[in-house]
């Protein structure tokens, strides 16, 4: 589904970049602004909007973990991803100069993705992290503050009536972030076309130390079939987050437990995902997060 029939949800005030990738990825769409992250997940959840669309990673900075936490949290579904060229801005209100400059606010991301660049600039500025980029320069504007700047889009700066006092300067040109698109329903796997698959699980050992094997034996069941790993996060497993093994010769070690996000090439109607999903008799639900019992460990899987 396309055009202006979709509403998409994304995270930010108009003029973000999370707006431009909504629009890249639903032309003609209506374009809903959402103050925070689970705002959006819950717009789509609540049918205000048909869709969202939310940063999950970006060249610079890695990953937005928030956002990883949150697709286990709601029960969205993504069917799709598109990517997005960053380029910053520094802009400020009609007639100031870069010399009047005190400070520089923006999303922190963006900082840190132009800190040489303000450096190169000769700016000796204080900065300032806030929400998003476009909100901060909603806030340079609406506050009317001379002696603050905002890195943000070109498109912020039309928005809000702020001029342009330095084009591109993020750090590396390639600054790309990159976003899924989520929605209430899954989107039917099919072999006409190249697909990208994204599953989380965790590995369960049974209090016999083996959680690092147990995670090569799973994602070693993907290169046995040529399935092409694109993507491998980790985070910390919150209701388990401390595993406990016992060693005869040192005592009781505690050990972090994670979940594992994992997107690769292939599309779940193909028999070799199913079989890399299903090595030792573990079998995959489609669309629950299930429980799987292998020979001598259990997984968790969930498809999205």
């Amino acid at each position: 589904m396309h055009g202006s029939t979709l509403r998409v949800a994304y995270q930010g005030v108009p003029g973000a970049y999370s707006e431009a990738a909504a629009g890249k990825a639903y032309p003609g769409c209506e374009a809903i602004p959402c103050d925070q992250f689970e705002v959006a997940f819950q717009a789509v959840e609540l049918w205000i909007a048909d869709r969202a669309v939310l940063p999950v990673e970006n060249s610079l900075g890695g990953s937005i973990h928030r956002n990883y936490d949150l697709l286990l949290r709601h029960r969205l579904h993504i069917v799709g991803e598109v990517q997005l060229p960053v380029h910053h801005c520094l802009l400020a209100l009609p007639g100031v100069r870069k010399e009047y400059l005190t400070r520089v606010i923006s999303h922190p991301q963006a900082l840190a993705q132009c800190e040489h660049t303000l450096t190169k600039l000769g700016l000796n500025v204080t900065r300032e992290a806030v929400d998003d980029t476009a909100g901060a320069a909603e806030y340079v504007a609406t506050q009317s503050l001379r002696d603050t700047a905002a890195i943000a889009s070109a498109r912020a700066a039309d928005l809000y009536g702020l001029q342009i006092l330095a084009d591109g300067i993020q750090d590396d040109s390639g600054n790309v972030t990159r976003f899924v698109m989520l929605a209430r329903e899954p989107i039917i796997p099919r072999t006409d076309r190249p697909f990208k698959t994204s599953i989380v699980f965790a590995t369960h050992d049974n209090g016999e130390g083996k959680g690092t094997s147990s995670l090569f034996k799973v994602l070693s069941a993907f290169a046995f079939r040529n399935i092409s790993l694109t993507k491998i996060e980790s985070r910390p497993h919150r209701h388990r987050p401390i595993r406990l093994v016992d060693d005869a010769n040192v005592g009781t070690a505690k050990h972090f437990e994670y979940m594992f996000y994992v997107d690769f090439e292939a599309s779940m109607a193909e028999p070799r995902a199913q079989n890399a999903l299903a090595e030792d008799g573990v079998v995959v639900d489609q669309l629950m997060m299930v429980e799987m019992v292998g020979e001598t460990e259990k997984c968790t899987f969930r498809r999205w």
